[in-house]
């Protein structure tokens, strides 16, 4: 029964290749765009956005687009338009990646829930064996001393079966196959908590984070999740100002969107 804290790791983000962007825009005729975008450095993620979203009106340089007489050339200029006027298809390009570590597996039932622009692998307790049961309490258990023994007490219960399927079976002897690790492992979870934490990857487009944080950080979603895009939210907007920044931490801990409806 350790107890752990949540935490966010940030594992991959985009990587541009700029000599083919650099060829792709040499033959459309605007050769000049890589080498003023160098100038201005800016996060991959977010010139990914701003390249999707200039194909899309060819507004690399005026003229291109007979249609187009102004181009907007400040690169914070360009996402803050892209944000007001609600183009968010081009935010889907721009996909990172997480691992969520030490989360419950209520938390996780309540995140695979969201399907759209997203892709999960799990810690599966069917070839994982407990031993111990790592567990964080609620508030209201920690705040109340009985609550608080009686929960300790029956997460020892549970420790003490993992341990004695193991002894009784013999899993853990020379020799078992797999298989049949598997064929316990699997059952013996049934008798695990939804509490116990675990570990999940997740990797999501920005328009789907977006709606995300929005939404699981509202007050009233559960609190653990709460807290989890609490973190996620002054992430990105420290690794995408561009595409976080008309999000506001409030003091009940939501993170609302200007821009609600990207």
């Amino acid at each position: 029964m350790e107890p752990r804290l949540p935490k966010v790791h940030l594992i991959s983000r985009p990587a541009l290749d700029w000599p083919a962007i650099d060829r792709y825009l040499a033959s459309v005729g605007a050769p000049n765009w890589v080498q003023a975008a160098a100038e201005h450095p800016a996060p991959d993620g977010q010139r990914l956005v701003e390249l999707m979203g200039r194909i899309c009106y060819r507004s690399w340089s005026p003229g291109l687009n007979p249609n187009v007489s102004r181009v907007r050339t400040d690169h914070d200029a360009y996402l803050a338009n892209i944000l007001d006027s609600g183009h968010g298809s081009v935010l889907e390009h721009a996909n990172y990646t997480f691992i969520f570590q030490d989360v419950s597996r209520v938390l996780t039932h309540e995140l695979v829930r969201h399907r759209a622009g997203v892709a999960v692998s799990q810690e599966s307790l069917r070839y994982v064996r407990l031993e111990d049961i790592p567990f964080d309490h609620p508030e209201y258990v920690r705040q109340n001393p009985e609550l608080l023994e009686a929960a300790q007490r029956l997460l020892a219960e549970m420790e003490r079966f993992q341990v004695l399927s193991a002894e009784l079976t013999g899993i853990g002897e020379d020799g078992v196959s797999f298989h049949a690790k598997k064929a316990i492992t699997s059952a013996a979870r049934r008798y695990a908590p939804e509490g116990v934490l675990t570990t999940i990857g997740w990797t999501v487009n920005v328009r789907a984070l977006r709606h995300v944080i929005a939404l699981r950080t509202a007050p009233g979603a559960e609190d653990e999740i709460r807290a989890l895009f609490g973190q996620v939210a002054a992430l990105m907007r420290a690794e995408l100002p561009g595409l976080f920044s008309d999000f506001t931490p409030q003091e009940d801990g939501s993170w609302i969107p200007a821009h609600p409806k990207v």
